[in-house]
């Protein structure tokens, strides 16, 4: 390899059947500006992390990508995505020298992992 530029995450997508619903759960659970059409933009955040999001690779049963999404109350949260159709997939975990987080899927079964502020 040689000395080459970072490559940062510059953008993401969800791909969804029915993606007048799955903004609807977006926009209801984090309050997201999600515009409409076809391809459906979301704004960036405020205030987020600095200088953008980093990311890992893992094993797992099932291939995917998975939205790590700060919050202010994971409990507050869980119950948030039950009541919009989604589902929690774990209850709230303290990562070792990390944040404590939960996992949830969106009414689609996309995982999502909900971290605390």
């Amino acid at each position: 390899m040689g000395n080459d530029w970072a490559r940062p995450l510059v953008h993401w997508e969800i791909v969804a059947a029915d993606p007048v619903a799955q903004a609807a759960f977006y926009r209801a659970l984090f309050q997201w500006d999600i515009g409409d059409g076809p391809v459906m933009t979301v704004a960036p955040g405020l205030g987020g992390p600095d200088p953008g999001p980093a990311g890992h690779i893992r094993a797992g049963d099932r291939p995917g990508v998975v939205l790590y999404v700060q919050v202010r109350d994971l409990t507050e949260s869980l119950e948030r995505v039950a009541a919009l159709g989604g589902r929690a997939a774990s209850d709230p975990f303290d990562v070792p020298g990390g944040p404590t987080i939960a996992f949830a899927e969106d009414p689609e079964g996309n995982p999502l992992a909900l971290v605390q502020q």
